[in-house]
């Protein structure tokens, strides 16, 4: 049997532009019927979502500042705060890479570290966009967003011009040293790549291809006993 509960690790997204308000309520009824402990959807299907999910243990995230990141940052404190207001409990919020590929680590620091104050008792993760990075990018990333308060750091959007890998997760683990943890995101739709990324040290994984995947990992458990 696997040694990962896989569902519980899984943050089930539905955030393509396309998505319609039915694709979205059949992401939270999948999420009850598999055990997803977070969804993910598009900030106007906060109301709906939430209501759906009322009763259960799920949480509903929403990202903010997506997906490039360079709101400025009362527009992003706006969008936590009303997320917050309306029921969400994770928000994944994009880091302003402009900003940081200019030098401006203040700025960033601060852009992450009001979201935070704003919208204290649910659950924060800053999203890198590791594409568009150095690796000394990378590095001051994960000390800002340490710096800033926020709980995890995490690889993508899903939108950039590449997503997660497992070299980059191994970076972000590594240098973040336990104070945060790590979500891979971005690409991730099978059962062998989602193993590459928590064996390279990613505490949760963010996809829309999570039945694929459940299904996928289902039979490789059987498969080996």
């Amino acid at each position: 049997m696997s040694r990962w509960n896989l569902p519980i690790l899984i943050d089930h997204t539905v955030l393509r532009p396309e998505a319609t308000m039915r694709d979205v309520l059949r992401l939270c009824e999948e999420a009850k019927v598999h055990g997803f402990a977070v969804i993910f959807v598009p900030p106007c299907y906060v109301d709906e979502a939430a209501a759906a999910i009322v009763g259960t243990n799920i949480r509903l995230g929403i990202p903010i500042g997506f997906p490039l990141g360079g709101h400025t940052t009362n527009t992003k404190v706006a969008e936590a705060v009303d997320a917050v207001s309306r029921g969400a409990r994770v928000l994944d919020m994009v880091l302003n890479v402009s900003r940081l590929k200019s030098g401006d680590y203040d700025y960033v620091r601060r852009d992450i570290a009001e979201v935070v104050k704003a919208t204290p008792g649910v659950e924060h993760k800053v999203i890198l966009e590791t594409c568009y990075l150095t690796q000394e990018e990378k590095r001051a990333a994960c000390h800002l967003v340490v710096e800033a308060g926020a709980e995890y750091v995490k690889t993508s959007t899903g939108f950039g011009a590449a997503g997660a890998t497992a070299a980059d997760v191994r970076l972000l683990k590594e240098t973040v040293a336990g104070r945060v943890k790590v979500k891979a995101s971005g690409g991730i739709r099978d059962w062998k790549t989602t193993l590459a990324m928590l064996e390279a040290g990613a505490d949760r994984i963010g996809t829309s291809a999570s039945l694929a995947i459940l299904d996928q990992w289902r039979a490789s458990s059987d498969t080996n006993g």
